[in-house]
């Protein structure tokens, strides 16, 4: 028997699975498909131990679905676009496309020693100029259905990147990749009409049956529909043009206790008074300095400016409101124009206080709260009741007790549009989507600007506008507004000098269809109808968290663009039919303090520990261990997949992943955990061996083992079907245990030998290719059926009882199932146990829980 031998096993099968295309997904109507595909990588030139555990999710799902007769697609891409690549460029002077290349085959010869069972031959990158070529062509289709236009826009802008970002790329008033502080600035910007199809995509949710519940409700607050009013004030002695300003309201049931109107400093009326004013202009240009997320800008000192105008009060024309322009509104959301009611917002009591502007309450709690309330007006913070609460109205459209919550907010509407004031509205959050990226290394736009013609979109027939590869950034900015011989063009439509359009895509564009790109990826279109028809939807779909509303939204988006463009059926306007969401991988973080007194971190494997202490391996020093934490480059708590499988191999690494906690959580990466990993295969390659030389001869423990072997079978078949691969692991464990341990005979230990290897084959597929050879199974076990389970196999004909005396488990016994319960008391009082405990005499009395316990009481 030969030992356990990773280096030589998993070559060999991988060469194997590769020789006979098993993996090569092609069209077949002999059996059903399925579609599973894991989020693609970024190629930055390294995988890690993350991207292990999701393509070894996503591969054990595909394995387990190709062994019950599916016809399984398996692909894999990377997202190859963006600023990474542009800022390496820089740093080494090199280019992108090297740079990006290079990288997608250091990260290819990473992977695929992880014997992942992918179709390799479908393989792209998002920069491959027949890939954006098509993207390009679904730009003009768009254009064409009118889901495309351009406009001049208030939009993101990062100084460092010196490009435009989607308000979901800004975190915390910070550009997602720089981390520099946003600025807003007015361009002229390409949009996708994404608003066009809020309530289609936000009621579709429901009908996600198979998506986690918290990625649905991310989505919808995302997409924030809201009820409300639409109104206007009237302005006094306003500039020309501006008699009225638009609010809409989701709190109509306020209006009573309005104290100001504040408007954004992008709002026009703000625009026209900075043209006159240096001083609106200033604090208007600061303002655009401030961070643009909803959270930052709660967060952030509220300063105003008092324009000096008024409005008249819808219900009191006599009763005038102050107009601010205020640093908390952006123009993005409703009309960019609010009413602020102090007494029951917070963040207009904050800016009331600061510029002493009054404060009326509406409503105060109900039902004798009023001792130990302090009002608004009177100090206290603002009163914004839980929806529904019961409180006392003391101004406005109710009286005395009344609920907040959508009742009072329809109540008020019905009020205001019963005397004229305004209208009720529905709305959403959700804007359109601005693709315009001032930067290089991304897909092209294919459209034109002529002067006499306009925008042109460019003709299919010379698509892909490729990138050029003589650029140089040595200067800031977009190098294709510097490259004339690639931005000067003749007009597609009247020959004359024209100019490119120099903004490339947004790269969530990339991603927002390459799904469907993986149906036929060599296709002259941008899907082929009919692999399309075939393959839609992805049947599992599995990514991280972070990608729940920008990647996702984006995706159910493009489909349903993409169906009413000819390019998908209708059947993929929702694209994926099941979503998991995998948690991550962490590891202790090992840390020192520096000369500097700085700390100090360091690798994995340079630290040996010792009895939960850790220390560096060169010089001995003691190094603090901190709890494990988000595995970091900058904290080196990292670990290479590559040295995993070189020390251990991949299926160690495979195994162990998957085996210590349940796929949603997060997963803590130790060297004592994979040893053991590795040592449990070990005893596996072991017991499986022997097995396969034992004699034939049938033995008394044979029914007892093949019992226990279709139990396995029926617990691992749930563990996967449920995305419970611990749960099935743990179940294989018990039954290598239970195989190392067995009576049984030659024959009944290799079935369940070689079911042994089958039921690991998804999660070690090398090792059990080798297991299965070993016991003689026919072909590859990548090919072979997956068992199915005997269920009068799992019917139990005898049942252990255990044996209560006083309280006090004494013993057991083991009965028929259908034993009478006079026979069971008989058998339980001859127990030796139970004998001694009575010494002779009788006991008080006897309970007899059928299938359960037995008690006996003296």
């Amino acid at each position: 028997m030969s030992r356990y031998d990773p280096a030589a096993i998993e070559p060999k099968w991988q060469k194997a699975w590769d020789e006979a295309l098993t993996f090569r997904a092609d069209r077949s109507q002999d059996r059903p498909k399925y579609y599973v595909l894991e989020m693609f990588p970024y190629p930055s030139g390294r995988i890690h131990i993350g991207h292990v555990r999701n393509y070894t999710m996503g591969d054990v799902i595909a394995r387990y679905k190709r062994s019950t007769g599916h016809n399984v697609l398996h692909p894999m891409g990377f997202d190859a676009f963006g600023m990474p690549a542009e800022n390496a460029a820089m740093a080494s002077g090199g280019h992108p496309k090297t740079w990006t290349y290079d990288n997608i085959d250091t990260m290819v010869d990473q992977m695929k020693p992880l014997g992942f069972s992918i179709d390799w031959s479908r393989m792209f990158a998002t920069c491959d100029p027949d890939y954006y070529g098509q993207q390009q062509a679904l730009f003009l289709d768009f254009l064409e259905a009118g889901l495309v236009y351009r406009k001049n826009a208030v939009v993101n802008w990062d100084p460092v990147d010196m490009t435009v970002l989607a308000n979901e790329q800004v975190e915390n008033g910070r550009g997602w990749r720089s981390g520099a502080l946003v600025e807003r600035r007015e361009l002229t910007q390409w949009f996708f009409r994404i608003s066009d199809f809020a309530e289609d995509l936000l009621d579709a949710l429901d009908g996600l049956d198979d998506w986690p519940a918290k990625v649905k409700l991310m989505q919808a607050n995302w997409i924030g529909r809201s009820r409300g009013l639409q109104f206007a004030f009237s302005t006094v002695d306003a500039p020309e043009g501006f008699d009225r300003i638009e609010v809409y309201t989701t709190r109509p049931d306020t209006l009573m206790g309005a104290s100001f109107v504040g408007v954004s400093p992008d709002h026009p009326l703000a625009r026209q008074l900075a043209r006159d004013n240096p001083e609106i202009a200033a604090f208007c240009d600061e303002c655009r300095r401030m961070g643009t997320s909803e959270e930052e800008l709660e967060k952030a000192e509220k300063r105003g400016f008092d324009t000096g105008l008024t409005v008249r009060h819808p219900f009191d024309t006599s009763w005038e409101l102050p107009v601010w322009i205020a640093n908390f509104i952006l123009m993005d959301y409703g009309t960019g124009a609010i009413f602020g009611c102090p007494a029951h917002d917070q963040r207009d009591l904050d800016f009331a206080r600061k510029y002493d502007l009054p404060v009326r309450s509406v409503f105060v709690p109900a039902m004798g709260e009023e001792g130990t309330f302090i009002l608004p007006e009177e100090g206290g913070p603002a009163y914004v009741p839980p929806k529904p609460e019961t409180v006392r109205y003391v101004a406005g459209f109710a009286g005395g007790e009344a609920q907040t919550g959508d009742a009072a907010v329809e109540a008020a509407i019905g009020f205001c549009e019963e005397n004229g004031v305004g209208q009720g509205v529905t709305r959403f959050r959700l804007r359109d989507w601005g693709l315009s990226r001032q930067r290089y290394w991304g897909c092209p736009i294919p459209v034109v600007h002529c002067d006499t013609c306009g925008v042109v979109p460019e003709k299919k027939e010379n698509l892909p506008v490729v990138l050029p590869d003589d650029v140089s950034f040595d200067v800031p900015g977009n190098p294709l507004d510097r490259h004339p011989t690639w931005r000067d063009v003749d007009c597609p439509s009247c020959g004359a000098p024209a100019r490119r359009e120099t903004d490339t895509m947004d790269t969530f564009v990339d991603s927002s269809w390459y799904f469907a790109r993986f149906t036929a990826p060599d296709a002259a279109t941008p899907t082929d109808p009919d692999e399309a028809r075939y393959w839609m939807n992805v049947d599992q779909y599995i990514g991280g968290i972070e990608h729940a509303i920008l990647h996702l939204l984006y995706a159910r988006f493009f489909a349903r663009a993409m169906h009413l463009t000819g390019h998908l059926p209708e059947s993929a306007r929702e694209p994926f039919d099941a979503l998991f969401t995998q948690g991550m991988v962490t590891h202790a973080i090992y840390r020192s303090t520096g000369a500097d007194g700085r700390p100090e971190y360091h690798f994995p494997e340079a630290v040996e520990l010792r009895e939960g202490r850790a220390f560096l391996r060169e010089g001995g020093a003691e190094v603090e261990v901190v709890p494990s934490a988000k595995m970091s480059k900058s904290k080196k708590n990292v670990v290479d997949p590559v040295e995993i499988v070189s020390q251990y191999g991949a299926d160690t690494a495979r195994w162990f992943v998957l085996s210590d906690s349940p796929p949603e959580r997060d997963v803590e990466w130790t060297a004592a955990g994979a040893e053991a990993a590795h040592r449990h295969l070990a005893r596996v390659h072991r017991i499986v061996s022997e097995a396969a030389e034992a004699d034939s001869e049938a033995r008394p423990g044979d029914e007892d083992l093949l019992r226990e072997m279709h139990k396995t079978i029926h617990d691992v078949t749930q563990g996967i079907e449920s995305f419970g691969f611990n749960a099935a692991i743990a179940r294989l464990y018990a039954f290598t245990a239970t195989l190392s341990k067995a009576e049984a005979g030659g024959e009944a230990r290799r079935a369940a030998a070689r079911t042994l290897a089958q039921l690991m084959s998804p999660m070690t597929p090398h090792l059990s290719e080798e297991l299965w050879q070993v016991l003689g199974g026919e072909g590859l076990v990548a090919d072979a059926p997956w068992p199915v389970a005997d269920e009068a196999m799992m019917v139990e004909d005898t049942v252990t009882l255990p044996i209560q005396v006083n309280g006090k488990r004494r013993g057991e016994i083991v009965v028929p199932k259908d034993m009478a319960k006079d026979e069971v008391e008989s058998l339980a009082l001859s127990h030796h146990a139970v004998l001694k405990a009575l010494d002779g005499g009788t006991p008080k009395k006897v309970i007899v829980v059928p299938g359960r316990i037995v008690n006996v009481v003296l």
